[in-house]
Order: structure tokens, then sequence, then C-alpha cells
């Protein structure tokens, strides 16, 4: 199936003098702000009100997502344009977190009927890997260690799990703190999961081989939501609830913020880690939806408006050659960011 690609944008540039206003529910922007010049191309989902949640880039580079509300996952070409969906066999799965393995399969979590699925591109066959405790109910955010196992967040059932696809065997860790919402979640370079509490102050690792879990305290009022880990194993994370960027470092556990360029309530959401280290995020609280780029080296940080709108940009993902691929929720497209050359 072909797409309906509404607007292609060459360089979109976004600065404090440029005269495009940004609403961030009351909140003033941050000063220090330069121009992003990024090509965002975005895409119609064909399905109507699919609520395109998370992205994942597949074996091939294709751009994979979730439909969360049209109980399918989907796929498109960035060359072509061209798309392909998948309608799921449970009914009102929600699917919402995925990514690929090494052999192309894609690995999604059924969050709201409490399994792990596994889709084969090739048969368009699915497997369900149902959770073995009733309250693990709504599977959020997985990823893949080096091992082939693939890890996972259950936000309101509060655990972290892994699944060992070749045995099909589902182990859970319960967080001790209630309500603590295990969220994003990343594997560092030791293979030594790191996720975000949301319902709290804290980060936090989980050992593969035990599943002991070690917390990391941040600011009192921060409330991580999703995560990065980059080449020397810091923890970058998105402070939802004051408008920050976060770094951990584990080695020390020291813990250093920036105010976001769109203010304290300017909602940092989904956030990825190009090859080059550069940090990319969304703020979901401003209106357009803005894209980011923070250089570690420099702490300074460059801005752009997404075309559409974006909608809340809750998860992004890097490409191994340093482009961004996006979900945009509200405006129901999916999108390709390229850094100018």
């Amino acid at each position: 199936m072909r797409s309906r690609k509404t607007t292609i944008f060459g360089v979109v540039i976004l600065g404090l003098g440029l005269g495009i206003a940004l609403a961030s529910r009351g909140a003033a922007l941050g000063a220090d702000v330069g121009e992003l010049r990024v090509t965002i191309r975005e895409w119609d989902v064909p399905t109507k009100g699919a609520h395109p949640h998370d992205p994942a880039v597949g074996a091939d580079g294709t751009l994979w997502f979730t439909e969360q509300l049209q109980n399918k996952l989907g796929r498109v070409d960035p060359k072509t344009g061209a798309f392909q969906e998948y309608a799921l066999k449970i009914e009102d799965s929600g699917p919402h977190g995925l990514v690929a393995d090494s052999s192309g399969n894609i690995w999604f979590t059924g969050n709201a009927k409490g399994y792990i699925g596994k889709l084969d591109p090739r048969t368009g066959a699915v497997a369900a890997y149902k959770m073995p405790d009733a309250k693990a109910d709504d599977p959020h955010t997985a990823v893949f260690d080096s091992r082939g196992i693939l890890w996972f967040t259950v936000q309101v059932g509060n655990m972290v799990g892994r699944l060992d696809p070749q045995t099909g065997k589902i182990d859970l860790k319960k967080m001790e703190m209630a309500d603590a919402r295990p969220y994003g979640i990343v594997i560092n370079s030791k293979g030594i999961p790191f996720f975000c509490e949301f319902g709290t102050n804290k980060l936090a690792k989980i050992d593969p081989q035990s599943m002991a879990i070690v917390e990391y305290k941040l600011p009192e009022s921060a409330r991580p939501r999703r995560v990065a880990v980059d080449a020397s194993d810091k923890i970058y994370f998105t402070d939802y609830q004051s408008g920050n960027l976060g770094r951990l470092d584990p080695a020390t556990g020291a813990v250093k913020m920036w105010p976001s360029p769109g203010g304290a309530n300017s909602g940092p959401y989904g956030i990825a880690i190009t090859p080059d280290g550069m940090v990319w995020y969304s703020e979901s609280g401003v209106k357009p939806n803005t894209l980011i780029q923070f250089n570690p080296g420099t702490e300074r940080f460059a801005r752009a408006a997404i075309p559409s709108g974006g909608g809340t940009v809750r998860h992004m993902v890097a490409t191994a050659d340093g482009r961004v691929y996006i979900a945009c929720s509200g405006v129901n497209k999916v999108g390709v960011v390229e850094p100018a050359r």
C-alpha cells in the first residue's frame, strides 16, 4: 500500500528570532537555544485513528511502529514511502512498544492484553507470550540485550521482566516501592538494563542474572520518563514533570540536569542518541511539539518545530547512519529526521 505523504520539508529551522510562536502551557522559553537544521519527512499512517505510539528500526532499516488504537503494527520504507500493515489476532491488544531482533522479527508489547508478541513479517504469523502473573497486565517498553534476551518494563503492574526467546520463559521482578512505574528502558555496553521509575525521582538498573535492582536518586522534583545511553554508558533521560534533560553517570552516581529550552512545562518525552553522540528528544508540552538536539560537548541546545505539530512524540529511535525515527501519536503520522549535512 502506498502512503499518503502529506509534506516533505527541506531544511526546517527554528530559532528565537524567526517569528515562529511556541506555546508552552504558559512557560517562558529558554534563552540559550540555537537553530536546528534538519530535514523532517512525515507520512500519514494509512489507517485513521491508529495513534502510532513507538517506532523501531527494522533489520532492513525500515521504520516500524505500533498502531495502538487500531490493533496493528505498521512499517514504512523511507526510501519509497510504501506502507504495509499487520493486523493482530488478539483483539484490543493495545500494541505499545516494539523492537526488531537480528532475524528481522518484530517483538511488541501487548499493553492492553498482558502479553509480548512476535511478528514474523515474512509470513504475518504472530506468536504470543502471556505474562505469568496476572498483575503484570500492561507490558510497556521492550529492548534486546546482546545475548538476545528481551527485557521489558511493566508500568502499572510495577515490574521489570525478561523473556528468553529460545524457551519462551518469562521472569518478572516486582519493584519494592509501590507505584514506581517502570517506563523507558535501555541496555548499556555491559549488557545491564537501566530503566526509568516514572512514578518517583529515580533511575534504576537490574542485574541480568540475579535480577537484583539498584536505584539511583535524582533531584526531588524529577520524574524520568524515557531514557537513552551514550557510548560511555552515561544515561540520559527526559524529566517529563519538571522540563529538564538529565544525565546519570552510573560509575559515580553523579547527576546533572539542564533546563529544556521550552521551559518547566515543556514535557520532554521521547529521546535517542545518534552514533555521533548527539542527544535528541522532543518537547511534548509545547505547540507545535519541538525536536531538540543537545550537544554534550558544548552543552548547547538547538531546536526545530515538528511540521505536523507532533501530537506528542512518545518515543524515538536512532538509525545506524544518524537519522531519527519518530511516531507522532496525536496527528497519526510517522516521520524521519535527517540532520543537515
